[in-house]
């Protein structure tokens, strides 16, 4: 498999640009749950050790359905699928025009959560319009073990979230120990306790806050992903569900900045306009840059084809 190494903000995407599997025709929901199904050792092998690590996100062009779009893209992670990935998009868009395959200006990306539009402001720099994002509940307690009782808001940003505006520790790189512990743990109690987004489906992001270190951000952010890691950006989709909560609670408004600051001090600006009563869609701007390309090869006699973990040769 052929691929290109971006970071955004520091957390990495991995595009697979040739020699990943093909997933025949119909939707991008269609296609990855046929890549779950089918073809899960392609995305062992390019995100396992040791060719890849577990902070990295992939993502697999494919042809979309909708002409209007310069690519369609598949996110995945050391655990499955994902439904969208803010960060993920910027890295593609930046590699896409790294590639010659788009120009700078407006561009659309089909994802398996809808279409993405996506705006290269410069070869690094991109504003993406997110899917219509939204709150679920608010003010949402759940009893944590070591922790006690843990508040926090239900939204959904393009994946689902849990926002606890209190961080359980500091923000800093020194707790990162503790901060994934304890999103680990809010995240089983969640589970236990049936707390779940609409129509059932599982939150698998956390999201701690706290204040920001620069004087220029508004806060700063912890996010837990479904496999354990932990974000090294802002988040894409955890800034969208953040606004979503500021624009449900009268904090924000349409087309103001809200600079969303990581644990390792990156940042997004994001803003929002109205869609509907409950339903915003927002704008997240940040920057990437290819840092690697290559192939990725499985020789003979390989004990480990698919990465440490995965299914065998």
């Amino acid at each position: 498999m052929r691929f290109i190494d971006s970071h955004t903000e520091g957390e990495p995407t991995r595009v697979i640009i040739d020699g990943g599997p093909d997933l025949g025709s119909g939707t991008l929901t269609e296609r990855r749950n046929r890549f779950r199904e089918t073809a899960d050792q392609f995305r062992q092998c390019a995100i396992n050790e040791p060719r890849g690590w577990d902070a990295v996100v992939g993502a697999l062009l494919c042809e979309p359905t909708d002409t209007s779009c310069a690519a369609g893209v598949i996110f995945f992670n050391n655990t499955g699928y994902l439904n969208m990935c803010g960060h993920g998009a910027i890295g593609v868009a930046v590699t896409l025009h790294y590639l010659g395959r788009i120009g700078l200006g407006v561009q659309r990306l089909e994802t398996p959560v809808g279409i993405v539009e996506v705006n290269l402001l410069s070869p690094n720099e991109v504003s993406i319009e997110n899917v219509p994002s939204y709150r679920h509940r608010s003010k949402v307690s759940v009893d944590v073990e070591h922790l006690g009782t843990v508040t926090g808001d239900i939204a959904w940003g393009g994946n689902w979230f849990f926002l606890v505006e209190q961080s359980p520790a500091p923000l800093t790189l020194d707790n990162l120990r503790s901060l994934s512990d304890a999103a680990h743990l809010v995240r089983n109690a969640l589970k236990r306790d049936g707390i779940t987004g609409a129509d059932g489906q599982e939150i698998d992001h956390i999201e701690f806050f706290g204040p920001a270190q620069s004087p220029e951000a508004h806060s700063r952010n912890f996010v837990y992903c479904p496999g354990g890691a932990y974000d090294r950006s802002p988040c894409g989709t955890g800034t969208s569900a953040k606004l979503a909560c500021l624009a449900a609670d009268g904090k924000l408004a349409a087309g103001e900045n809200w600079i969303q600051e990581s644990i390792i001090g990156s940042r997004f600006t994001g803003s929002y306009r109205s869609a509907s009563d409950e339903t915003i869609i927002p704008t997240i701007t940040g920057t990437a840059y290819v840092c690697s390309e290559g192939t990725l090869i499985q020789q003979a006699g390989d004990p480990f084809p698919n990465g440490i973990g995965g299914s065998p040769a």
